[in-house]
């Protein structure tokens, strides 16, 4: 292993390491969920909508960031994206209304908005030509970070209460560190490199490429939706169908958590050997079956249903990003912050549907609902082929 592959493999594991500490403070709004319920006797429009403003905020500045960086890389503004974290846990801390908790809802997602499309620019960057297993471990550390989420909010925020929320600070300033010295490399080891990558010829965008990234939106929508749907209510779900306590339904929200966490790292890797095409297609319609078995299980199997649907729907996100950045060269940036965007828009704008949809006909309905968006995963057929390389 040269030297280069050395260093540049430090970075992909400080990415990730930065991306997991990044989620899971993004985790922690949705663990805290039933906690804040109780304490600010909040409906769950007004959950749907705390939601909601972590998600767009988190979204709408992405393609933003990503297309002036893909002119412009700023090798620091890593660690500026987790100060408005920061900012946003110390304020969580603090909140004493409902008003206070948006606020802190949106610094989180602006800081999350901020970090993601760079970050993965830099993943690409350090590939060496992997991309869907830079992709895969990069996210995995997101992943595996919003897991620890609702883990540590059950050993930690629920038996000392809201005001231990601050000890997670220590997270955020440890990400800025690893970032900082990220950014130090970028800046004086391979920005060359970065702008080089950035500025390669774009295709242009035909109508065969709009119809293309069409289809991939419309995936993203089918994921993250069902994704959000577990993250935000499942806690909810338990509790009220299986009466089972806080505690409890957080660490089942781990398990699910941590099968994403597991299923986003299998993807990117299986889309370089065998095509992205067919992990997309495999991932989403895949998990239909389990999606409408969910809702009439047992404690038993729903717990081993979630699990299933964490592993197989997650796999999809890596190939489905690299799937696109390649159809779209010398965007990188811009492509990361749109499918990163939507993503968390979309999800955010699902989840005050649903929070909606659940205070009209009750939190199991939403899982009888959303039990039917995987069958949008048909629409894969549509994906043109694209030439992988094999990495044996």
């Amino acid at each position: 292993m040269t030297d280069s592959t050395r260093t540049s493999f430090r970075i992909l594991v400080a990415l990730s390491v930065c991306h997991l500490l990044n989620d899971l403070l993004q985790a922690l709004l949705p663990a805290l969920y039933p906690i804040l319920k109780q304490d600010f006797n909040l409906s769950f429009t007004q959950i749907g909508l705390l939601t909601l403003t972590n998600q767009v905020t988190a979204s709408v500045l992405q393609p933003l960031v990503g297309t002036y960086t893909d002119r412009r890389p700023l090798p620091y503004s890593l660690v500026f994206g987790m100060t408005m974290t920061l900012a946003g846990v110390v304020m969580l801390t603090l909140a004493h209304r409902f008003g206070l908790l948006l606020l802190a809802a949106a610094l989180v997602g602006v800081g999350s908005s901020i970090f993601h499309p760079e970050s993965s620019r830099l993943a690409r960057v350090a590939s060496g030509g992997r991309h869907g297993f830079a992709q895969s471990l990069f996210q995995t550390g997101g992943n595996f970070g919003s897991s620890l989420g609702p883990l540590l909010a059950a050993f930690i925020v629920v038996p000392r209460g809201q005001s231990s929320i601050g000890w997670f600070s220590i997270c955020a300033i440890v990400a800025m560190v690893l970032l900082w010295r990220v950014g130090r490399w970028y800046a004086h080891l391979h920005l060359r490199k970065a702008r080089q990558t950035s500025e390669q010829p774009a295709r242009p965008m035909t109508p065969a490429v709009k119809r293309t990234m069409a289809v991939l939106l419309a995936l993203v929508f089918s994921k993250y939706v069902y994704l959000m749907s577990l993250s935000s209510y499942f806690m909810f779900f338990l509790i009220d169908r299986f009466q089972i306590t806080i505690e409890s339904a957080q660490l089942y929200l781990f398990a699910f958590l941590a099968a994403v966490a597991a299923g986003t790292f299998a993807g990117g890797p299986i889309g370089d050997r065998f095509g992205r095409k067919y992990v997309i297609w495999g991932s989403i319609l895949g998990v239909l079956p389990f999606t409408l078995a969910l809702p009439y299980a047992s404690l038993f199997w729903t717990a081993c249903l979630s699990v299933i649907i964490g592993l197989v729907l997650a796999s999809a996100f890596s190939a489905i990003l690299v799937y696109a950045q390649e159809l779209l060269p010398g965007r990188v940036g811009f492509v990361a912050g749109l499918f990163f965007g939507f993503a968390f828009g979309i999800a955010g704008l699902g989840a005050a549907v649903l929070g909606k949809f659940a205070d009209w006909y009750g939190i199991a309905a939403v899982y009888h609902a959303c039990a039917f968006l995987p069958i949008i995963g048909l629409l894969a057929v549509f994906l043109p082929e694209q030439p992988h390389h094999a990495h044996r």
